[in-house]
């Protein structure tokens, strides 16, 4: 990025492509790693980052760790059985701050099926919840095998008026309920198809 890779502000998740504009490969891209960079809160953690010898900025007080390896299937059984036999998750979230929002990557047309995650119809881009909630974004996750009710044009993001909904399915009825339950802790309005109502 222009400004030297500086995100605007803590909390920030950034996706990284692994392909160049031009669809050549990035040179010793991070598709398969994941970065994470943190504050210390104390000077002893800011010598211990020094110490170990941590990647940090010019302060000494931001370190950065990459693990050059993202096993999720081999990770997710683990994740699993953690919480079923321990009843301990391996993580959890204190709040709903980014959504992965599916984005039309061709004109569409009403009657098409979507393809989902890594198919030729859409693909997952990085929002604020708020951003999200207010847009009616259709995540990423659900949008395999949903029926488009309109055309979307490429680069538009979809929203849960663009797609035929089955409200008998598990996941879409948790995803909305979640939905309705953060729109109501950040003080959102209700979306538009329940404010006419």
């Amino acid at each position: 990025r222009a400004d030297g890779g500086l995100l605007p502000h803590a909390g920030t998740v950034e996706v990284v492509s692994s392909l160049e504009r031009d669809g050549r490969p990035v040179s010793r891209d991070l598709r398969w790693g994941v970065y994470v960079t943190f504050e210390a809160p104390t000077d002893y953690v800011r010598d211990c980052f020094a110490q170990y010898g941590l990647k940090t900025d010019a302060s000494g007080r931001y370190a950065s760790m990459y693990k050059p390896y993202h096993l999720i299937g081999l990770e997710l059984g683990y994740s699993v059985a953690s919480i079923a036999v321990r009843g301990q998750p391996t993580g959890s979230t204190l709040g709903f701050n980014g959504d992965t929002v599916a984005v039309a990557k061709r004109d569409l047309q009403a009657g098409e099926r979507l393809d989902g995650e890594g198919g030729y119809m859409v693909y997952g881009k990085l929002m604020p919840a708020a951003a999200s909630l207010n847009h009616e974004a259709l995540p990423i996750g659900l949008a395999h095998g949903i029926v488009l009710r309109r055309a979307v044009a490429a680069g538009q993001t979809l929203s849960w008026a663009d797609v035929s909904i089955d409200d008998s399915r598990e996941a879409i009825r948790v995803r909305r309920d979640m939905e309705a339950l953060f729109r109501s802790e950040m003080g959102l309005l209700p979306p538009p198809s329940e404010q006419a109502a």
